[in-house]
């Protein structure tokens, strides 16, 4: 990453970018990761999902970040249907 990619400024976000961090390449990724499922059973399509978030998480290498793209993750997941866990 570049000192410019890690630069990130607090926001609405918690720090999170709003640019297209793929330079256009969003697509390609999208197609990187489905690929990456075929042929998975949904324990191993699970387990690589894990696995990928804390290679990606380690990368970004931010706990604030990470707990912002969290927190993101998750309120998406509400708004689409899903109720939020009880406590």
């Amino acid at each position: 990453m570049t000192g410019e990619t890690m630069a990130r400024k607090p926001g609405a976000t918690g720090g999170l970018r709003r640019d297209d961090g793929f330079s256009g390449g969003a697509d390609g990724v999208y197609e990187s990761l489905i690929r990456a499922h075929r042929g998975l059973g949904d324990d191993d399509s699970a387990a690589l999902n894990a696995r990928l978030v804390l290679i990606l998480a380690h990368e970004v290498g931010d706990p604030e970040v990470v707990a912002a793209a969290i927190a993101l993750a998750r309120g998406s997941l509400h708004r689409a249907g899903s109720a939020p866990d009880e406590v």
